[in-house]
């Protein structure tokens, strides 16, 4: 007897050393994953301190990013330096919440990575947004006391060097055939013109000082306006000069003819490479063709029993035709537009409590798309604390889809999901205040089809407009991988999207060069939609009485911004644990 107890405590003292082993090497590989993001994301924020976008404000510089070669080799190779880092962690060490930020943070260095060897700092801009337009954003945010200005004019002295630096970039991308498509590059030189020969005061730069906090003392005021203004003449405007000058008599005229991103060096591999960074999905550019066509039959079929509903007699191109040309679908101002547009966000304010159980403290303003932006610019914008409506071209405006546009761009969908994500205290930084395309637009395309659940659309017109949005990024994917993979020249894809989605000539030419000039960034919608809806029915088929819309909401809002995979992962947990808030867990 004595020797088979002498066994058992030997077998338990065994299994208590192997489960103490276990835990420490659990808790040795967290250790090490956070010390990696830390420092890594401490280091991004101080490589891209200044430089400011309409989703994100960077940290407080008085100079912009270096984004020379050398400094761009340096970053690939601290970047392929994490990678390694994050190889040598056994990922099955970790547990709970710090698995799925290792899959996000994985992610996002893969994808930075990926930049950096596909060397897409060589083609700094596209038809949508460009490093000289972020300076915009910049020049708009509030500058609260003497030391924000003097980093402010700071940077503004910095600019000379750095469209120096993205100038030498974009040399070397033409030289190797790595450009924005030339078809696309109409009329986006107006912008920087316009800075060039703005005089002084009448600069976008000299916004900041056009009302000073009253704190700052008048004298110096006086002085700040003046260095703003010595800035803005000496620094400010001859860059922009000299970039025009590159971009009219250079860049326009050597830019490449060809318009897929296949048709680039190792043009294959990096639209693949496009897809995974804009999707997060390892998928094939025939098959998201093939599921985009089938979209886009479905759609089809439910826009045409609304046609119906509405009492038209006619075919869907006359019913099509009626829609771009009668005034009376067409706000009359802009003011109208706006006003409309905050009429419909309180309607949704009103009823968001039902459906999104954590809500954000941040509210959202709604204005107009800049002067300089709105001609190439999206019919609408939004993010953290901002809905920008397209106020440019009113004919392409349609207010029978300006549900569908506010319901993504404001709440539920952009203008809640970025500061639900910032306010999480429970996230690493990485995932509070990153923006992973496949799931932001997912979250604010399924947003539209949560108007329909909350009664939102009215009339069958409203209804056709919602399934005109959702037609519009189905198409996407047709017109993506058509562009890209399959040779379709700008024509057939304008001829595409005129014959199957209710967008605006205007808007469908704009549209059409944002897909040429920016691989891959519009199969992120759909396929992010989907992704979400097919996990919401899977919750509800496995919980069945027991799911609760509010606290699915809330589990996949509460993971900040993540791959598909993950979300699916997720979702898995959430039923695997009876369908709960995750805020409940914390209460």
């Amino acid at each position: 007897m004595s020797t088979l107890i002498a066994r058992l405590c030997l077998a338990a003292c065994l299994g208590a050393s192997f489960a103490a082993s276990a835990a420490s090497a659990d808790s040795d590989a967290a250790q090490r994953f956070r010390a990696i993001y830390t420092q890594e994301w401490d280091w991004r924020q101080q490589q891209f301190a200044g430089a400011d976008d309409e989703d994100t404000q960077a940290l407080p510089a008085d100079h912009l990013p270096r984004v020379d070669a050398a400094t761009q080799a340096m970053r690939e190779r601290y970047w392929a330096d994490v990678l390694e880092r994050l190889d040598a962690i056994p990922a099955d060490a970790l547990h709970g919440d710090e698995r799925v930020s290792y899959e996000v943070y994985r992610n996002q260095v893969e994808a930075l990575l990926a930049d950096q060897r596909f060397r897409t700092w060589q083609m700094p801009f596209n038809s949508d947004t460009s490093f000289w337009g972020n300076l915009g954003f910049t020049a708009r945010r509030p500058l609260r006391n003497a030391a924000d200005y003097r980093r402010y004019i700071g940077l503004l002295r910095d600019v000379p060097r750095y469209f120096d630096e993205q100038i030498a970039n974009m040399r070397a991308g033409l030289a190797r055939g790595f450009s924005v498509p030339r078809a696309t590059l109409a009329g986006r030189d107006q912008s920087i013109a316009n800075v060039a020969r703005a005089k002084d005061a009448d600069s976008l730069f000299y916004e900041p000082f056009r009302q000073m906090p009253a704190s700052i003392p008048a004298g110096q005021q006086a002085l700040l306006r003046a260095d703003g203004l010595a800035a803005i003449r000496d620094a400010v405007a001859p860059a922009h000069a000299r970039l025009l000058d590159f971009i009219r008599n250079v860049y326009m005229k050597q830019a490449r003819d060809s318009l897929a991103a296949e048709a680039m060096p190792d043009g294959k591999a990096f639209y693949r490479a496009q897809i995974r960074k804009f999707t997060t999905l390892d998928m094939s550019p025939d098959a998201i063709h093939a599921l985009g066509l089938k979209e886009v039959a479905r759609l089809h079929a439910d826009m045409e029993r609304t046609i119906g509903e509405t009492g038209f007699k006619g075919s869907f191109a006359a019913f099509l035709h009626y829609l771009r040309t009668d005034p009376k679908f067409y706000p009359r101002s802009a003011d109208e537009l706006l006003k409309q547009a905050a009429w419909i966000a309180n309607r949704v304010n009103g009823k968001l409590g039902q459906y999104v159980g954590r809500l954000p403290r941040q509210r959202f303003v709604i204005e107009p798309v800049p002067a300089e932006l709105a001609p190439f610019y999206t019919g609408g914008r939004g993010g953290a604390g901002y809905y920008m409506v397209n106020t440019y071209d009113l004919p392409s405006r349609p207010l029978y889809a300006l549900t569908a546009l506010t319901l993504h761009e404001s709440a539920p969908g952009h203008a809640l999901q970025m500061p639900l994500a910032a306010e999480h205290e429970g996230l690493p930084d990485f995932r509070r205040n990153t923006y992973i395309s496949a799931f932001g637009e997912g979250w604010a395309l399924y947003s539209e089809r949560l108007g329909l659940e909350m009664g939102l659309y009215d009339t069958p017109y409203d209804r056709f407009g919602y399934l005109g949005y959702q037609m519009w990024r189905a198409c996407r994917l047709v017109v993506d991988t058509g562009i890209h993979h399959l040779g379709w020249s700008r024509a057939q894809a304008i001829a595409y999207m005129r014959e199957n989605t209710a967008l605006g000539e205007h808007e469908i030419e704009t549209e059409v060069d944002r897909y040429i000039a920016w691989p891959g960034q519009a199969l992120a919608y759909y396929l992010g939609e989907m992704a979400i809806v097919q996990a919401r029915e899977r919750a509800e088929k496995a919980l069945g009485e027991r799911f609760d819309l509010r606290a699915f909401h809330d589990a996949v809002l509460a993971l900040g911004s993540v791959p598909l995979p993950v979300l699916q992962q997720q979702i898995d947990r959430f039923i695997a644990d009876g369908g709960k808030s995750p805020y409940d867990e914390k209460r």
